[in-house]
């Protein structure tokens, strides 16, 4: 459910990993949902603490650049570029060296340096789309901190427009409990329209002999019938 709601709702998102994360804090994809919810919802401190958790638990260095990011997030850019040079770091993915690199040129933007992470940011190339996007979206960020908005907006008009999110309660349908409903306070347009079913059309059960049991309708009607006569 976290990781269903994480683009969605967030902080939902975050509720749910909290309590998976009480009921098995020792399981290392638990404390990587409680990590990346914490993220999303900006706890950047609490995201930190839990990364450094899933790394003592399973040995991955893969959420490096998560990490460097919640330094940056927690107004500490220069400890995201330590991150960044840690030996570790040689150890990623061709993706997570990326992500990484997008992290670090921000860091140096924090910290007033637009023009090395500009530089930085014009070696990458990559096949990726995402990442591209993502390296796109970095470089408007360094050339707005550096002053030259025209060239910003003009590469910020290029890039696709983020498709909105799908709400999948958009449709959801509400339940309710009859037994709480007051009947007597129902208007007359909400009442309950049920079958109306008229007990004296219903079929009897016919006897062996094929006649109508005693008490039926049919009895009755002829009973009525004699005494009118």
């Amino acid at each position: 459910m976290a990781g269903f709601l994480l683009d969605i709702d967030p902080e939902r998102a975050y509720k749910h990993a909290q309590v998976a994360a009480q009921r098995a804090g020792r399981v290392d994809i638990v404390r990587e949902a409680a990590a990346l919810t914490a993220y999303a919802t900006g706890r950047y401190a609490e995201a930190l603490r839990e990364l450094r958790t899933v790394r003592r638990l399973n040995g991955s260095h893969e959420h490096l650049p998560l990490m460097a990011d919640c330094e940056r997030g927690l107004g500490r850019p220069e400890r995201a570029i330590a991150l960044s040079r840690e030996p570790e770091a040689a150890q990623l993915s061709a993706g997570a060296k990326f992500e990484l690199e997008i992290v670090v040129a921000g860091a140096r933007v924090d910290m007033g340096d637009a023009e090395a992470a500009l530089v930085a940011l014009g070696r990458l190339e990559t096949s990726d789309a995402d990442l591209t996007l993502r390296i796109a979206s970095a470089r408007v960020e360094a050339l707005r901190a550096l002053g030259r908005d025209d060239e910003a907006e003009a590469l910020a008009a290029t890039l696709p427009v983020p498709a909105p999110v799908e709400d999948p309660w958009a449709d959801e349908v509400t339940l309710y409990d009859v037994a709480e409903i007051d009947l007597d306070e129902l208007d007359e347009d909400d009442e309950f329209e049920g079958d109306d079913v008229d007990e004296s059309d219903e079929e009897l059960p016919e006897s062996e002999d094929g006649e109508a049991p005693e008490g039926s309708v049919t009895d009755e009607s002829d009973d009525k019938n004699e005494e009118r006569a």
